[in-house]
């Protein structure tokens, strides 16, 4: 009817928005197409760059474009005057800034504005470092932009004080910032370096050499620095503790400190006349050296499993009858070109094996983790998160903080409320009962178990389950560890205490029984063959299917596996490589149901004389 606007319909619509598509997606390929043809041509001119801007302003992430635009601008620098090439780049910024509006987090379009302000012929520097903020207020989580910042910082000699100001407003505008917490993190080293106890030792380098950065020597801030930093995070986390920006920074002051890097132990074994050496991380066996009673030995180092090109136990074999006479005296040593050491160990006249270690403490194996030397600091650290946590029961954060903490200052003497603090990160909305101080570790464990595994439990943080889980494993064999080597014996026993992992089996090179059995553990790991002188294995009620790690563990005569999940034949190949295997208990495992399984295992393991199924 007339004076009535006609409403188009859905399908109208759609059609219309379709041609219009066409139309540009046919303008789009014929400039793409004649882009690919000029550049075919080695046609580098301002035409080709009117073209390729046409394409970029409305797509500023294809590369090619930007390649054939370098191209040009590579060519008309070397006929064009210094004042035209200033103008040129100055008007590819502006456009830049264009393709930034339309992508701000344009791959190509922050790497070629990197590419223009180092070939400006006189860059403006305090531009670049005013986009950078106003891409920053407009997104602080940009790391194109704070990518693209730290290389103005860098080209320019913005000082580092200034840089760290420029960390300032931004937290403090806006707490859940991990680039400026991140940024902060590298600044203070350089701003505010620890200064060395003692004094350095003499350098290596010739004088002329400059002297390596604060940064790279050490990640450490000085002490009255890091109180200030103390007092900042806690505003932070005290103001939103749900927000995980501030307490990722807070466990960076707390410090991680390097171990240090040594040959930790060395065993000597008459019988399989072998060296087995670990190291203090995983290295490569590039520059290891063994000298036998004065004389370089021409040997083949190996890694424990066929997997590890980089490990921290290394192995080799000497030729036969070189050291297998007990009535023969023998002084060997390994040496590490690669940090200057090395470690001796004697093979005594009647003895059958040697081994050379220094005594491990918690100080060098694990309290290096979180280090502030000052156990004060850490102290008043450990009653902030305790005071918080008065008023954020839940908080996992600070549940997981305070657990580090305690870690740090004393992992034994805190081994109870650890697991406690545990069993509340995995049970805290079903509001358990917390348990009593006093009860036995064991109990705490058991318990632990009990809501780990349990299917109707309500967890705080139940995406992390695993996590908390393979931590507290962690946590566990740390001190377990502790307390074998205060011990000095030879046995590591930790069963029954819902493990889902394990780890630092580089420590147990000198074991020879270990029990992991009624834990939550499914695979033995290709680690596990770091355990050079185990003899016997007790692995029963797990849900262990896979047994890559038992493979060439010369002294192994017994294991048992009874309860697990291992399934076929091809699970137990593995053992084939244990020469000196002689039990095995396979009861309880649904390979025990497969057909001729005991004739199969027979000729699988020759060696076996007592097999279980």
């Amino acid at each position: 009817m007339h004076g009535r606007v006609k409403v188009k319909s859905t399908a109208q619509q759609e059609e219309e928005k379709r041609k219009e598509r066409e139309k540009k997606l046919k303008v789009y390929l014929a400039a793409r197409d004649a882009c690919f043809s000029k550049r075919k041509e080695g046609i580098w001119d301002e035409g080709a760059l009117q073209v390729t801007q046409q394409l970029l302003s409305s797509n500023p992430d294809f590369g090619t474009l930007w390649n054939y635009r370098r191209e040009t601008l590579m060519h008309l620098e070397t006929v064009r005057d210094e004042d035209e090439v200033q103008k040129i780049y100055e008007a590819e910024l502006s456009f830049l800034e264009s393709c930034l509006k339309v992508n701000p987090k344009s791959y190509g379009s922050w790497h070629h504005r990197g590419w223009v302000s180092n070939r400006l012929p006189r860059p403006d520097w305090a531009r670049e470092l005013g986009l950078c903020d106003r891409c920053l207020s407009l997104d602080d989580r940009n790391f194109h932009c704070w990518d693209y910042r730290r290389v103005v910082v860098k080209m320019s000699g913005v000082p580092v004080d200034q840089e760290l100001a420029f960390t300032d407003r931004l937290i403090g505008s806006n707490f859940s910032n991990y680039s400026s917490w991140h940024y902060r993190s590298t600044l203070l080293p350089l701003l505010h370096p620890e200064s060395p106890e003692e004094p350095a030792p003499p350098p290596r380098r010739a004088s002329s050499s400059p002297p390596p950065s604060p940064q790279s020597r050490s990640h450490r801030v000085c002490e009255e620095q890091l109180l200030k930093e103390y007092e900042l995070v806690q505003n932070a986390f005290f103001t939103d503790p749900n927000d995980q920006s501030a307490w990722f920074y807070y466990r960076w002051l707390l410090g991680r400190a390097e171990r240090e890097e040594i040959i930790s132990c060395m065993f000597v074994s008459r019988e399989e006349e072998r060296v087995s050496v670990a190291f203090s991380r995983a290295v490569n066996s590039a520059g290891l050296l063994l000298v036998l009673d004065g004389q370089p030995q021409r040997v083949e180092w190996r890694s424990v499993h066929p997997r590890f090109k980089h490990s921290p136990v290394w192995i080799c074999d000497l030729a036969p009858g070189t050291i297998s006479d007990v009535t023969n005296e023998h002084n060997l040593t390994v040496h590490w070109m690669e940090k200057h050491t090395h470690r001796d160990c004697a093979l005594y006249t009647g003895r059958t094996e040697s081994w050379c270690r220094d005594s491990a403490t918690d100080q060098e194996l694990f309290r290096s983790d979180l280090s502030v030397e000052k156990t004060s600091v850490l102290q008043s650290e450990l009653q902030s998160c305790n005071q918080l946590r008065e008023l954020e029961p839940l908080n996992k954060w600070c549940l997981l903080t305070i657990i580090l903490l305690m870690r740090a200052l004393d992992p034994l003497g805190y081994e109870k409320e650890t697991l406690a603090h545990f069993q509340t990160l995995e049970v805290s909305r079903a509001k358990t009962r917390p348990l009593d101080a006093e009860q036995e570790v064991g109990s705490l464990t058991s318990s632990f178990s009990f809501f780990l595994f349990s299917p109707s439990r309500q967890e705080v943080d139940s995406m992390r389950s695993a996590y908390y889980g393979d931590l507290c494993s962690k946590f566990m064999i740390e001190n377990t560890i502790l307390k074998m080597e205060y011990a000095e014996v030879r046995v590591f026993s930790i069963s029954d205490k819902s493990l889902t992992t394990l780890c630092h089996l580089d420590q147990l090179l000198l074991v020879t029984h270990i029990n992991l059995s009624s834990n939550q553990l499914h695979r033995l790991p290709p680690q596990f063959a770091m355990l050079q002188c185990l003899e016997v294995l007790e692995a029963n009620n797990n849900s262990i299917e896979n047994l890559e790690g038992v493979y060439h563990l010369p002294k192994l005569e017994e294991v048992l596996l009874k309860n697990n999940k291992i399934s076929t034949l091809a699970d137990l190949e593995p053992l084939a490589s244990c020469p000196k295997l002689k039990r095995l208990d396979l009861r309880g495992n649904p390979v025990t149901q497969v057909a001729n399984v005991e004739a199969e295992l027979t000729a699988l393991l020759p060696s076996v004389v007592d097999l279980l199924l």
